[in-house]
Protein backbone atom coordinates (compact mmCIF):
# COMPACT_ATOMS: atom_id res chain seq x y z
CA UNK A 1 0.00 0.00 0.00
CA UNK A 2 1.26 3.46 -0.87
CA UNK A 3 1.93 5.69 2.12
CA UNK A 4 -0.44 8.24 0.55
CA UNK A 5 -3.27 5.83 -0.19
CA UNK A 6 -5.24 6.15 3.01
CA UNK A 7 -8.22 8.51 3.24
CA UNK A 8 -7.98 9.74 -0.36
CA UNK A 9 -11.38 10.21 -1.92
CA UNK A 10 -10.89 12.54 -4.90
CA UNK A 11 -12.03 11.16 -8.26
CA UNK A 12 -10.05 10.78 -11.47
CA UNK A 13 -9.95 14.04 -13.45
CA UNK A 14 -10.92 14.40 -17.09
CA UNK A 15 -8.38 16.11 -19.34
CA UNK A 16 -9.74 18.32 -22.10
CA UNK A 17 -8.29 17.85 -25.56
CA UNK A 18 -5.32 20.21 -25.89
CA UNK A 19 -5.84 23.53 -27.63
CA UNK A 20 -3.26 25.83 -29.16
CA UNK A 21 0.35 25.18 -29.99
CA UNK A 22 2.42 22.31 -28.68
CA UNK A 23 4.27 23.54 -25.57
CA UNK A 24 7.95 24.44 -26.00
CA UNK A 25 8.46 24.90 -22.27
CA UNK A 26 6.88 23.46 -19.14
CA UNK A 27 3.44 24.96 -18.42
CA UNK A 28 2.18 24.61 -14.83
CA UNK A 29 -1.46 25.37 -13.95
CA UNK A 30 -2.81 24.86 -10.45
CA UNK A 31 -6.37 23.55 -10.64
CA UNK A 32 -6.65 23.18 -6.86
CA UNK A 33 -4.09 24.76 -4.55
CA UNK A 34 -3.34 22.43 -1.68
CA UNK A 35 -2.89 23.49 1.92
CA UNK A 36 -0.60 20.72 3.16
CA UNK A 37 3.13 20.11 3.16
CA UNK A 38 5.05 21.46 0.15
CA UNK A 39 7.02 19.08 -2.09
CA UNK A 40 10.75 19.85 -2.17
CA UNK A 41 13.61 18.19 -4.07
CA UNK A 42 14.49 14.87 -2.46
CA UNK A 43 11.09 14.37 -0.77
CA UNK A 44 9.22 11.14 -1.36
CA UNK A 45 5.81 12.04 -2.74
CA UNK A 46 2.64 10.08 -3.36
CA UNK A 47 0.69 11.13 -6.46
CA UNK A 48 -2.42 10.18 -8.37
CA UNK A 49 -2.30 11.18 -12.02
CA UNK A 50 -3.72 10.93 -15.52
CA UNK A 51 -1.52 11.34 -18.60
CA UNK A 52 -2.55 12.05 -22.20
CA UNK A 53 -0.60 12.47 -25.42
CA UNK A 54 -0.77 16.01 -26.82
CA UNK A 55 -1.15 14.95 -30.47
CA UNK A 56 -4.11 12.63 -29.92
CA UNK A 57 -5.62 13.60 -26.57
CA UNK A 58 -5.63 9.87 -25.78
CA UNK A 59 -5.01 8.72 -22.23
CA UNK A 60 -1.91 6.52 -22.00
CA UNK A 61 -1.63 6.05 -18.24
CA UNK A 62 -3.50 6.72 -15.00
CA UNK A 63 -2.78 5.69 -11.43
CA UNK A 64 -6.51 5.43 -10.71
CA UNK A 65 -6.70 2.36 -12.95
CA UNK A 66 -4.18 0.61 -10.72
CA UNK A 67 -6.00 1.60 -7.55
CA UNK A 68 -2.93 3.08 -5.87
CA UNK A 69 -0.95 6.31 -6.11
CA UNK A 70 2.60 6.41 -7.47
CA UNK A 71 5.34 7.00 -4.89
CA UNK A 72 8.75 8.42 -5.90
CA UNK A 73 11.43 10.90 -4.86
CA UNK A 74 10.82 14.20 -6.63
CA UNK A 75 13.57 16.32 -8.14
CA UNK A 76 16.18 13.56 -8.32
CA UNK A 77 15.61 11.96 -11.75
CA UNK A 78 13.30 9.06 -10.83
CA UNK A 79 10.58 10.42 -13.16
CA UNK A 80 10.57 12.55 -16.32
CA UNK A 81 12.03 16.05 -16.00
CA UNK A 82 8.62 17.67 -16.49
CA UNK A 83 7.42 16.00 -13.28
CA UNK A 84 10.64 16.70 -11.39
CA UNK A 85 10.32 20.40 -12.20
CA UNK A 86 6.53 20.69 -12.26
CA UNK A 87 5.78 19.19 -8.85
CA UNK A 88 8.29 21.20 -6.83
CA UNK A 89 6.48 23.68 -4.60
CA UNK A 90 3.15 21.88 -4.95
CA UNK A 91 1.29 21.35 -1.67
CA UNK A 92 -0.48 18.22 -0.46
CA UNK A 93 -4.15 18.34 -1.42
CA UNK A 94 -3.36 20.18 -4.65
CA UNK A 95 -4.24 19.24 -8.21
CA UNK A 96 -1.94 20.54 -10.94
CA UNK A 97 -1.97 20.37 -14.74
CA UNK A 98 1.44 19.96 -16.37
CA UNK A 99 1.88 20.58 -20.10
CA UNK A 100 5.25 19.04 -20.85
CA UNK A 101 7.29 19.52 -24.04
CA UNK A 102 8.88 16.38 -25.43
CA UNK A 103 12.36 17.48 -24.29
CA UNK A 104 11.17 17.26 -20.66
CA UNK A 105 9.25 14.01 -21.27
CA UNK A 106 10.55 11.08 -23.33
CA UNK A 107 12.18 13.09 -26.14
CA UNK A 108 13.18 11.43 -29.38
CA UNK A 109 12.89 7.89 -27.99
CA UNK A 110 9.20 8.00 -27.00
CA UNK A 111 7.88 5.34 -24.63
CA UNK A 112 6.10 2.22 -25.77
CA UNK A 113 3.34 2.28 -28.35
CA UNK A 114 1.35 5.11 -26.73
CA UNK A 115 3.98 7.85 -26.56
CA UNK A 116 5.51 8.61 -29.94
CA UNK A 117 8.97 10.12 -30.35
CA UNK A 118 8.92 13.90 -29.76
CA UNK A 119 5.45 13.72 -28.13
CA UNK A 120 4.39 16.49 -25.77
CA UNK A 121 2.36 15.26 -22.79
CA UNK A 122 -0.32 16.56 -20.47
CA UNK A 123 -0.67 15.28 -16.92
CA UNK A 124 -3.13 16.18 -14.20
CA UNK A 125 -1.46 15.28 -10.92
CA UNK A 126 -2.90 15.18 -7.40
CA UNK A 127 -0.34 15.44 -4.60
CA UNK A 128 -1.62 12.98 -2.00
CA UNK A 129 1.24 12.96 0.52
CA UNK A 130 4.83 14.09 1.14
CA UNK A 131 7.36 12.50 3.46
Amino acid sequence: MSFGQRDYDRTKPEIDFPEGDVPTELVIKDIIVGDGQEAQAGDTVSTHYVGVAWSTGEEFDASWGRGAPLDFRVGVGQVIQGWDQGLLGMKVGGRRRLEIPSELAYGTRGAGASIKPNEALIFVVDLVAVR
